[in-house]
């Protein structure tokens, strides 16, 4: 899912696409059934949609096994101002708002930092294939036949990262048809491209110190014009990386009386890739319990009780814990806090089954009220 809206409030800019899609207001265009994705172009960014964002989460572990959650999530925001004539470095079509964070399992350290610039010599997105960057942080294929990504991120003077992201399973598309729901209203839907398993290798610098790590990582691409209903205020997300070669994705939007939203949903993906949708009847997201941050106040779930039906038509449940309370990212730039984590994914007996991330937004703030 990712914040995408965080730039919301932002009037619009005109589209820029030849073609002629379904639009959410006179300037946006709205996901369509039936689109024919084409690679590397659709890894690229799409400024006929309102927002768009490149996603990346993960675990890294060094040689002696220390371990350390990542995220880097890009963010393209179209606004309503033109760039300016005969000042292509500077422009202002276009905002990017990038988040990195890291977590040292060991110590339960986490960091975090937010860039906002506009498009221009600092911040870009191609349209051609994934190279998209904000000031010195980019994420690129330069191998679209194989699909290998790198990804260079840092936190100030103290923390960076240059990873190399291999495909482990192919790119699945979530969703009915090439549209991923989120609410009734035919706006409120995305389409959702993600690579479910990455293999990670590359350097960690960590304050003083220097890693070689590997490990597995999750990307999300999502291409909007919007993501929020009417009613609801906020999401629970999770994508679920199993150490047998299977991986769900789940998202419970929350509606103003605190009830799932029908279009919740959670999706399969089988070792093979095959992939396998089930509504919001068949599974439940319940709080193990729950976190105040001291930053700002917001209460938050601490970690989830997941009971869903499997493929099979089993009924099982799954808990995904922090590997630290506090990873509140307090929003500095946008003004919009979330908790965005790494967890570790047990089985109901407490056996270790797999790695998770979890978002969860809304809880410092009614995002439906900061968007009017």
């Amino acid at each position: 899912m990712s914040l995408a809206i965080l730039v919301s409030g932002i009037p619009p800019v005109p589209a820029m696409a030849a073609e002629k899609p379904a639009k959410s207001a006179p300037q946006f265009a709205v996901p369509q059934p039936g689109r024919k994705f084409v690679f590397p172009r659709d890894h690229g960014s799409h400024p006929e949609f309102k927002v768009e964002w490149w996603y990346i989460t993960g675990h890294l572990y060094t040689i002696d096994h220390r371990r350390f959650g990542y995220q880097a999530t890009f963010f393209r925001r179209a606004t309503d101002k033109p760039d300016s004539a005969g000042s292509p470095l500077f422009g202002s079509s276009h905002l990017f708002l990038t988040h990195m964070a890291l977590l040292d399992v060991q110590t339960g350290a986490f960091s975090f930092q937010e860039r906002l610039n506009r498009n221009g010599w600092d911040a870009q997105a191609s349209t051609e294939t994934l190279d998209v960057a904000c000031g010195p942080w980019s994420l690129r294929m330069p191998d679209p036949a194989a699909s290998k990504m790198v990804l260079a991120g840092s936190m100030r003077n103290d923390d960076a990262w240059q990873l190399e992201l291999t495909p482990s399973k192919p790119l699945v598309i979530f969703g009915e048809n090439g549209v991923s729901r989120k609410g009734a209203a035919p706006s409120a839907a995305s389409h959702y491209l993600t690579f479910p398993r990455l293999a990670t290798t590359g350097k960690l610098t960590f304050g003083s110190e220097q890693f070689q790590v590997r490990g597995e990582s999750w990307m999300d691409h999502e291409i909007s014009s919007s993501q929020l209903d009417e009613d609801q205020v906020g999401w629970d997300w999770a994508c679920l990386q199993f150490r047998d070669g299977r991986e769900a994705m789940v998202y419970r939007m929350r509606r103003r009386d605190g009830k799932a939203d029908p279009f919740s949903t959670l999706a399969w993906i089988a070792a093979d890739g095959k992939l396998q949708h089930i509504t919001s009847h068949d599974f439940e997201l319940a709080p193990l319990d729950h976190w105040r941050s001291p930053h700002t106040g917001a209460e938050y779930p601490s970690g989830f009780r997941l009971t869903a039906l499997t493929p099979t038509g089993q009924r099982q449940t799954w808990r995904l814990v922090p590997l630290a309370k506090d990873q509140e990212l307090t929003g500095a730039v946008t003004g919009i806090a979330y908790w965005e984590g790494a967890c570790r994914l047990e089985d109901e007996l407490g056996k270790e089954v797999g790695s998770a991330f979890v978002e969860m937004t809304g809880y410092a703030g009614n995002l439906a009220e900061k968007f009017k």
